[in-house]
């Protein structure tokens, strides 16, 4: 699984066409895991959001600290090990807004 963070969606500077430009080489890069025989299904996540903590269940406004630590989405696709998965992220076009990509093994259901 591929959890991101920050990047485009979290940032309010960009004209709407800078951002479709963006959003174009997010679909061009899961057509092309999927070209690869990598299932993936993925989504992204809207804005506002709450977090729910503690005992006391106190709720916040939003889910982050900072725009940085936004979680933006995430994708669950196949790979064939962490390596194999970390070398998918790394071509994520995420990065080119200063975003980042938690790489998380999935459990097996089965387990």
């Amino acid at each position: 699984m591929l959890i991101f963070r920050g990047g485009a969606v979290s940032r309010h500077d960009l004209s709407p066409s800078e951002l479709q430009a963006h959003v174009e080489k997010w679909y061009r890069w899961s057509d092309e895991l999927a070209r690869q025989g990598r299932r993936n299904t993925g989504t992204a996540l809207d804005n506002p959001g709450a977090t729910v903590r503690g005992h006391e269940r106190v709720v916040t406004d939003g889910p982050y600290a900072e725009s940085k630590d936004l979680v933006t989405g995430s994708m669950i696709f196949e790979a064939a090990s962490l390596e194999d998965a970390i070398d998918v992220a790394r071509t994520c076009p995420t990065y080119e807004f200063g975003g980042s990509v938690e790489v998380r093994p999935v459990q097996d259901p089965g387990i």
